[in-house]
């Protein structure tokens, strides 16, 4: 070999062994980092319950995805022993290592996972491939170094090799996840177990958290499109900011909300009341809280008839996240007129959240939903582009529309508590 072809080769391995040594230093320090560093209020109460729960770590972390933990799949008393569950997510900002959050919130007895991976690369949890999650807790796992492209779908794979169940899961998520097992590969629209992608990301200014119901999860939306209206909202931001979609089908302010779907009782999610410090607060990255939930409580059984309770919910969601700092952004109840429920009467209580809404006594910041949407002949309906077809949920183009409705300086300011 000519002595120039042997020196370059010699540069060139220097440089790699080089990079490959900065990249697992980079994951050995942050994993270092969850180790050591002291656990802090709700931190160390989940610690004392689950040894495998987290710690805080070096650098920025920001929620590129959430998924909030909705109810107890049906019929999955024994889990899915043996199978391989592939959680399709969709990114909202990117970053050069990522983490997992999984919840057995609704689960019976601990739940191990064996094996987890993030588009193919290994994740551990305390440096180990196996985690047992308690019944009724959490897990962080450990950062991994893997690329995280915003605005791009990630398959967070996972095995359970022993029954355990119920599933924690969230259902209709308008994105085809898979389940496998020896035998075959099915589709699937539930996100099973994670509930949390987090990415480290030093150039983000941090994450605004949507806490809603079916319209902000999607309900009626193009399956696979990603046009929720988080969604286009993370696509106007240019994917500066993650943008944790915290939306339950059926969610409600003040009551949990049992539903019923062709004679089968399911759960529409904890309130917003109860699940606020787990899947608002505590997201990570949290800048501003958008609350767009209230019509639930409005039209769904049992209804709430005085528009003050469910104004009162929502001054209280409100100063719950200015007391951690954050800025609060409230939406106005969409129109319902030709839905199952809607009534007279349960429309002047829509009305009266609005009035209430709009006169600035309750968020730093509104987004009037209901002006965007709503049908300038007859107000009190979705205008027909927008309508999905029942009356109460929007097609991609009306979720367009509240995207766009939302002023973008409005979710990037400061909280009024510090205002002066």
């Amino acid at each position: 070999m000519p002595r120039r072809q042997g020196y370059t080769l010699l540069i060139a391995l220097v440089a790699g062994t080089a990079a490959l040594a900065a990249a697992v230093a980079f994951g050995t320090s942050l994993v270092a980092a969850q180790r050591t560093a002291p656990f802090t209020g709700s931190e160390s109460h989940a610690a004392s319950r689950n040894q495998a729960a987290p710690a805080n770590t070096t650098g920025t972390w920001v929620a590129t995805w959430t998924g909030a933990p909705v109810s107890a799949e049906p019929n999955s008393t024994h889990g899915y022993p043996g199978r391989t569950i592939r959680n399709t997510v969709h990114t909202s900002i990117g970053g050069d290592a990522a983490r997992i959050t999984l919840s057995n919130l609704f689960g019976a007895s601990p739940l191990v996972v064996d094996q987890a991976t993030v588009n193919t690369r290994r994740v551990t949890f305390r440096g180990r491939p196996t985690v047992t999650v308690a019944k009724g807790g959490q897990v962080v796992s450990d950062p991994v170094v893997v690329p995280v492209a915003p605005d791009a779908d990630l398959v967070v794979t996972l095995r359970t090799p022993y029954a355990a169940g119920p599933v924690t899961q969230h259902p209709n998520t308008h994105q085809t996840s898979y389940l496998a097992d020896g035998h075959g590969t099915w589709s699937t629209t539930r996100w099973r177990y994670l509930t949390a992608v987090d990415v480290h990301n030093n150039a983000s200014p941090g994450a605004i958290v949507v806490i809603g119901d079916s319209l902000t999860a999607g309900s009626g939306s193009t399956t696979d499109a990603n046009s929720r209206w988080p969604d286009v909202l993370s696509d106007r931001l240019r994917h500066r900011y993650g943008v944790a979609n915290q939306g339950i089908a059926g969610n409600r302010v003040l009551r949990d909300s049992p539903l019923s779907s062709h004679g089968v009782k399911k759960l529409g999610g904890q309130s917003a009341t109860r699940r606020f410090e787990r899947d608002a607060l505590s997201v990570a990255g949290a800048k501003t809280v958008v609350i767009a939930l209230g019509i639930n409580d409005v039209q769904q059984a049992p209804q709430e008839v005085d528009a003050r309770r469910i104004t009162a919910g929502l001054r209280a969601l409100a100063e719950r996240a200015r007391d951690r700092g954050l800025r609060v952004v409230g939406v106005t109840l969409t129109p319902f007129q030709g839905y199952a429920s809607w009534t007279p009467e349960r429309n002047a209580v829509r009305l009266a959240v609005n009035e209430e809404i709009r006169s600035g006594g309750i968020f730093d910041a509104f987004v009037d939903f209901d002006r965007a949407v709503r049908d300038p002949y007859a107000p009190n309906r979705i205008l027909p582009a927008y309508d999905s077809g029942d009356h109460l949920h929007f097609d991609d183009a009306g979720y367009r529309a509240l995207a766009h409705a939302v002023d973008l300086d409005e979710v990037d300011g400061t909280p009024k508590s510090d205002m002066l």
